[in-house]
């Protein structure tokens, strides 16, 4: 893992066009009422976690009586530069956000710490060397959710339908180009396939995290490959595109095809209990409460660690099945 990335999870930027303040507010200034203001930038809206993620934030500053300034950032790092920017220029207490790539955030980082406003990453990271320009991150270790899928692989190898010839042929929907995730999950799956040598990806292309996306992406490797044993999707959605394209040609997804997923989003694990899916590592999008409380210790000039990693597991069929009634997203 690169020691330059911190992941950073449901961060704060985007276009100053598209902010809104989505719970709380109302006065002239950032700082109107007593409530502590918080400028949040997402990425966008581009997946079932995504809109989990960003319900999560609403709801949860709405209950702990933080004024969130909420913008959208349509998936581009400019529109969140744009947010960061008008976030700084309101004086807000905290900004926070999830970048759609780890790299070219410094400049913008620097004008937040020169207004002395503290930068919390949710979600995603940064290509950083300077740890002074956040004061922690709350997310995932999204190599360790590409070692969990990897070595679910290489475990079930042995006895799986897909080693019929000795090999097994893998295809790989990257999620958005340059995005902490996709790197990671792709390092991580990566490292833990290296120890069975008959497992080797033929192809890798980005699907954008968009569920059109892993159907156009599937639909392509489908024309040019009659072979492939195994779909790992960096997300649930993805991989759910993906189903589709694999059905539409005539075969089964789950059987003449195995598909692991990262996520566990509520339609990927009904995929996953109907046997569609194979196996999904978790990303849990509900960060909000965690955030709340970050940001509220961050104002109030307490010690916060610089790295919270949140607590996930992993899903065979029957166990999403056993949880799919009770899941939140």
């Amino acid at each position: 893992m690169t020691s330059k990335r911190v992941v950073a999870a449901s961060t704060f930027l985007m276009s100053s066009a598209l902010i809104l303040s989505a719970c709380g507010g109302g006065g002239d200034s950032a700082s109107g009422g007593d409530g502590t203001v918080l400028g949040f930038s997402q990425v966008g809206a581009e997946s079932g976690w995504r809109t989990a993620n960003t319900t999560s934030i609403q709801g949860a500053a709405s209950e702990a009586g933080i004024d969130l300034k909420f913008s959208d950032a349509q998936q581009k790092q400019e529109n969140q530069i744009k947010a960061i920017r008008t976030y700084i220029q309101q004086k807000v207490d905290v900004i926070a956000f999830s970048p759609v790539v780890e790299t070219g955030w410094e400049p913008v980082l620097q004008e937040a710490k020169r207004a002395n406003i503290p930068v919390i990453l949710t979600d995603r990271s940064v290509d950083t060397t300077d740890e002074s320009l956040y004061a922690t991150f709350l997310g995932s270790d999204f190599v360790a959710e590409g070692v969990k899928a990897g070595d679910w692989l290489v475990e079930n190898s042995a006895t799986s339908d897909v080693n019929a010839d000795g090999r097994i042929n893998v295809v790989e929907l990257e999620g958005t180009t340059g995005a902490a995730p996709a790197i990671d999950r792709a390092e991580g799956f990566r490292e833990a396939i290296a120890a069975q040598p008959t497992i080797a990806i033929s192809k890798s292309q980005t699907g954008d995290f968009t569920r059109d996306g892993g159907k156009q992406v599937m639909e392509s490797f489908l024309n040019s490959d009659k072979a492939i044993d195994v779909v790992y999707a960096h997300n649930d959605d993805m991989g759910l595109g993906a189903i589709e394209a694999i059905e539409a040609a005539g075969l089964v997804p789950g059987k003449d095809i195995k598909i692991i997923t990262v996520d566990a989003v509520k339609d990927g694990m009904q995929a996953l209990a109907d046997g569609k899916i194979d196996y999904i590592v978790e990303c849990n999008p509900l960060l909000g409460p965690q955030l709340m409380d970050l940001t509220k210790k961050v104002v109030a000039g307490e010690e916060v660690p610089k790295r919270v990693v949140t607590e996930e597991t992993t899903f065979t069929r029957d166990q999403a099945a056993a949880v799919l009634a009770d899941r939140q997203y």
